[in-house]
């Protein structure tokens, strides 16, 4: 287990930004006291490892603050990202030990620990705590199916529209602004990161986020932070059906 995270935080479920999404969102009262009696918060700098591949992990967590990036290496050392874990995202697997990837801390990311064992008997004795956790399995799943689609048959700048509307969807459901027609938000990777994730060079990153910017698509202020006018807009550029799309 990780030994260098910043100072415990403490914070009550009610005040909890992700209780709607998280894996508790349909708890109950009585629920919420025998987690919150296993639960525990760590913060983790941008750049620090919270699990390696292969460590024992003792702890299963909710991302309430930040993102983290998923990376397996190949046999010849190269690393490819394989995914990111947003805020409400679940990390960890109850009935496991450890992990198959690296997760580091793409942003400064505060976790909602649970300690493993107990969690795994909440598991077998709380309902709609293993309901929901089968609920995010399922659209984890479900996720992982779309971004085989968006790496392997999309064009470079429906990559990059299709990132950008993961982010802000997910974004105006953690602000519960789903049905805004703006959206605004801050770019949780740099463009480096961006490219390795979608499998693009540094280049083209830049150069399609500066077409959108160019076509009304986004405005960009500075580098990360990113004003998506007309929602519609943004979801015409993924390639994807109006009624699919990009799992949030």
């Amino acid at each position: 287990m990780p030994n260098r995270s910043l100072a415990l935080s403490e914070m009550a479920c009610a005040d909890c930004p992700i209780r709607h999404r998280a894996v508790c969102a349909r708890c109950e009262s009585d629920e919420l006291e025998k987690l919150d009696a296993i639960k525990y918060y760590r913060r983790f700098e941008a750049g620090q490892t919270i699990a390696w591949a292969g460590d024992k992990m003792d702890f299963v967590a909710s991302v309430v603050e930040g993102v983290a990036s998923l990376t397996q290496t190949m046999e010849d050392g190269r690393r490819q990202m394989v995914g990111l874990l947003l805020p409400s995202d679940f990390l960890g697997r109850p009935n496991r030990e450890s992990v198959s990837y690296d997760v580091t801390a793409a942003t400064d990311v505060m976790l909602c620990c649970f300690r493993r064992v107990p969690f795994q008997g909440l598991i077998e004795e709380t309902p709609h705590l293993s309901q929901r956790l089968l609920e995010m399995t399922l659209d984890e799943l479900d996720a992982a199916r779309e971004w085989m689609l968006l790496l392997g048959r999309k064009t470079a700048r429906e990559k990059i529209a299709s990132f950008l509307s993961i982010i802000a969807r997910r974004d105006a459901s953690l602000k519960n602004s789903k049905n805004a027609t703006e959206l605004v938000f801050d770019l949780p990777l740099t463009r480096e990161a961006m490219a390795d994730y979608l499998g693009l060079t540094l280049e083209t990153v830049s150069r399609q986020m500066s077409a959108l910017k160019r076509d009304g698509v986004i405005e960009l202020k500075g580098k990360r932070h990113i004003i998506v006018p007309d929602v519609e807009a943004l979801m015409d550029e993924t390639g994807d059906d109006a009624d699919g799309g990009v799992y949030i």
